[in-house]
């Protein structure tokens, strides 16, 4: 699908580790890279101004592999440790996992088999969740039952459609997508790996998915997309509400044949917001709330002529329309109960 990959010598994987406030998970992290069964690996972990002894402990676990290049950096979010440590990365390829999670021994050992086979500058393998308490959850994203090629427009239609996974922890990445631009997380927004991928998507034929389960997301209380508080808002949501906008206008110029998926896409964002903004932060001086509720109001009939839709997903647009604050009140009195 891509140019010719040259697999004489075994190319150089670096894996960077945003790192933030984890003293406790940090280890089995690094020490998971560290036995990968890939050993042509760079391992760079950069701390993002860590105030709980994390930073000393990134130099500690440094001296333990001379493959590991710790950085130091004041706090500016998981996108900025990204970069910077992109500006250091030497390998042919890039891979990323979360400083709470951790990898199977043989990940990047199949991940590379994968790029290798198909000839692609993108693979990614199959993930699973994993609870505080230690119990597996529900599949977020359902990995494939045997190595499966995917067009790149195929792969968008999935991202709209929430069956595709938008990690790049759970990809490996040919370094030519990724450094071409000195910023290419987007810095102070969440939902970083799916504004980076849709923008990617177009500039390559599509990659390869690889069944094994062989990513494990940790799910630990107070990350940034974690918060034990019913009534905390995450700007996550909002984040994903321009990030579909940004994929709404990638599909008009790319694949004008979902722009149905990408209108569904849309509304379900928007449904999400709504449905889990505090009833305090409903005000008109919120311009994002207030905007929302716009096009919302606006694009109802749309919305009831989608295919993609559901009928629960088109009720709720109906009702968060027509009285967002009364609906969400609702919404939070029914979760309550739960």
């Amino acid at each position: 699908m891509s140019d010719t990959i040259n697999t004489d010598i075994e190319p150089l994987i670096t894996v960077i580790v945003p790192v933030y406030n984890v003293i406790e998970y940090l280890p089995r992290c690094v020490h998971s890279i560290m036995e990968q069964t890939y050993k042509n690996l760079e391992i760079i972990l950069v701390d993002d101004g860590s105030t709980d002894g994390t930073g000393i402990l990134c130099d500690e676990l440094g001296n333990e592999d001379s493959r590991i290049k710790v950085l130091h950096k004041e706090n500016g979010g998981s996108s900025s440790a990204r970069n910077l440590g992109l500006l250091y990365a030497s390998g042919e390829y890039i891979g990323f996992i979360d400083s709470d999670d951790y990898a199977d021994s043989d990940m990047y050992s199949l991940l590379y088999e994968g790029i290798t086979a198909y000839n692609v500058k993108i693979a990614q393998i199959g993930r699973d969740e994993i609870a505080s308490d230690g119990s597996r959850l529900p599949n977020i994203c359902e990995p494939p039952v045997s190595p499966v090629c995917i067009d790149s427009e195929a792969f968008m239609r999935e991202l709209l459609m929430h069956r595709g996974d938008c990690s790049f922890c759970t990809k490996l990445t040919h370094r030519s997508l990724l450094c071409e631009n000195r910023e290419p997380f987007p810095i102070g927004r969440l939902n970083e790996d799916f504004a980076l991928l849709v923008r990617l998507l177009p500039k390559t034929e599509g990659l390869v998915s690889l069944p094994k389960q062989a990513y494990h997301v940790f799910y630990r209380i107070g990350s940034n997309s974690r918060k034990a508080d019913r009534d905390s808002f995450s700007e996550v949501f909002g984040d994903c509400v321009d990030n579909a906008d940004m994929a709404a206008e990638i599909v008009k110029e790319n694949y004008p044949a979902l722009e149905d998926e990408a209108f569904r896409f849309g509304v379900f964002q928007r449904i999400e917001y709504l449905l889990h903004i505090p009833v305090c932060l409903m005000t008109g001086d919120n311009v994002q709330y207030r905007e929302i509720v716009a096009w919302m109001r606006c694009n109802l009939l749309k919305s009831m002529g989608n295919r993609y839709l559901t009928i629960k997903n088109k009720c709720y647009h109906i009702i968060l329309a027509a009285a967002p604050r009364t609906a969400r009140r609702l919404h939070r009195k029914i979760r309550a109960l739960k």
